[in-house]
C-alpha cells in the first residue's frame, strides 16, 4: 500500500534532521530557510516486536517488515497560500500526502535561525494552520459555486449538497481546520470529496533539546494547551539525539546511548508507530519457515481485500483464510501446537482481519 505521510513545519525547525533519523537518507540539514526545495523521499521499516517475537519462534530464511512512506516538505512560511516563499509548491507536496507529521520547534538555541526571529511554537502552529485553512476556503469556494447554481433548481440533494458546503465553508472560515469539523452522511462525503489541507490527519512532534525529552519544558506545556481539544496526537522528540542515534554504527551503542539518556527507546520509533495509526493502518504476518512477513493493510478489510495485498490473485480466487490470533501463535509456539490445541480459525470472505493476526490464504484461479 502506497501510502505517504508528509514532515512539514516552519523552515529551520528541524524537519530534515527528523526525516534523516527516520530515514538515513542524508538529506540536507543546513541553518538556512529554504535547504529543502523538493520533497526527499524515504521508505522507512515499522518497527514491530511482533515481527521479531515470530522470527524467534520460527526461523524463518527472511523476515521482511512493513513500510510506509515519508516525504520531507519544504518549509512554510506566512503568505504561503498566496505563493510566498515556496508556498505554491509546499501546497503541491502536501497535498500528495495522506497524512501530515507536523514538526514545532520548541527548543531555545541562538546558533539556530528562526524564521520569525523568536522560538514560540503556538505561533508557529498557527502560521502553518492559517495557510492551509485560507487554501481549503479557496478550495471550497470553488466548489460551492457550482453547487449554489445547482441549488437554483430547487432539487432537494443539490439543496442539501449546497447547504453542507455552507457549512464546511463557515466552519473554515472560524479559522478551525477542517478535521475538527463533526459530520455525518453526505456532508462528511462532501467534505471528503472535496480533499481539504486541512482534513488530514495529523500527528504534532515537538522538537525539544536533550534535557526535555521525556518532561518536555515551557514551549511543550504553552503547545499541548493551545492543541487541547484536537483530533490529534502530540510526541517530543529531540531531532538532535536522534541524529546522534542513527548515526551510531551498532545495535549496542545506540542500546548504551538510549540508557545514557534515560531513553526507551528511539524516538523515531514512536513517530513512525503513531504515523501508521494515523494513517488508520494495522498489520497482519503471513509465517513459515521460508519467509516471516508483515503486510499493512487497512483497519476494517475484510479477509479477500486483505489478501489482494500479497497478490490480486489471492483475492479474485479467495477461497477461506487460515487465522492465528498472534497471542495463540506466541502461547503455543508453533502452528501445528495451534492446530493442535483448536485455535486456528477457518474463516470466509466476512471475516475483518484483525491486527496481529497470522494467516494464511487458500485461492483457487
Amino acid at each position: 500500500m502506497a501510502l505517504k505521510c508528509g514532515i512539514v513545519g516552519l523552515p529551520n525547525v528541524g524537519k530534515s534532521t527528523l526525516f534523516n533519523a527516520l530515514t538515513s537518507a542524508g538529506a540536507l540539514a543546513a541553518n538556512y530557510p529554504f535547504a529543502t526545495k523538493e520533497p526527499n523521499v524515504g521508505i522507512i521499516t515499522v518497527p514491530d516486536p511482533r515481527l521479531d517475537q515470530l522470527t524467534e519462534l520460527i526461523g524463518p530464511r527472511q523476515t521482511i517488515p512493513t513500510t510506509i512512506e515519508i516525504l520531507d516538505i519544504a518549509g512554510l512560511i506566512k503568505g504561503a497560500s498566496k505563493g510566498e516563499g515556496l508556498g505554491n509548491q509546499f501546497l503541491a507536496n502536501i497535498r500528495e500526502v495522506d497524512a501530515i507529521i507536523h514538526v514545532v520547534r520548541c527548543f531555545d538555541d541562538d546558533n539556530v535561525v528562526h524564521v520569525d526571529n523568536g522560538v514560540d511554537p503556538v505561533r508557529d502552529k498557527e502560521v502553518i494552520d492559517t495557510e492551509l485553512i485560507l487554501k481549503d476556503i479557496e478550495t471550497v469556494e470553488k466548489r460551492l459555486e457550482k453547487l449554489r447554481k445547482a441549488a437554483k433548481t430547487n432539487n432537494k440533494a443539490d439543496i442539501a449538497a449546497a447547504e453542507n458546503g455552507e457549512k464546511i465553508l463557515q466552519h473554515l472560515s472560524g479559522e478551525k481546520p477542517a478535521r475538527s469539523l463533526e459530520l455525518e452522511g453526505d456532508s462528511a462525503d462532501l467534505l471528503k470529496e472535496m480533499c481539504l489541507l486541512t482534513d488530514k490527519p495529523i500527528l504534532y512532534v515537538c522538537n525539544v533539546d536533550e534535557a526535555a525529552v521525556n518532561d518536555g519544558n515551557a514551549h511543550t506545556a504553552a503547545f499541548l494547551e493551545a492543541v487541547k481539544g484536537e483530533p490529534a496526537e502530540v510526541i517530543f522528540i529531540s531531532a538532535a539525539i536522534e541524529s546522534e542515534i542513527a548515526a551510531m554504527d551498532s545495535l549496542e551503542e545506540q542500546k548504551e546511548y538510549l540508557e545514557m539518556m534515560d531513553l526507551a527507546e528511539p524516538g523515531v520509533n514512536k513517530v513512525i508507530r503513531a504515523a501508521y495509526s494515523l494513517l488508520n493502518l494495522i498489520t497482519y504476518f503471513t509465517a513459515g519457515e521460508k519467509e516471516v512477513r508483515a503486510w499493512t493493510v487497512q483497519k476494517g478489510w475484510k479477509a479477500p481485500k486483505a489478501a489482494g495485498v500479497i497478490h490480486t490473485d489471492f483475492e479474485k480466487g479467495f477461497i477461506r483464510a487460515e487465522v492465528i490470533k498472534f497471542d495463540d501463535y506466541i502461547k503455543y509456539g508453533s502452528e501445528a501446537a495451534v492446530k493442535e490445541a483448536g485455535k486456528m480459525g477457518v474463516e470466509g470472505k466476512e471475516y475483518v482481519v484483525g491486527d496481529g493476526d497470522v494467516m494464511h490464504f487458500r485461492f483457487n484461479v
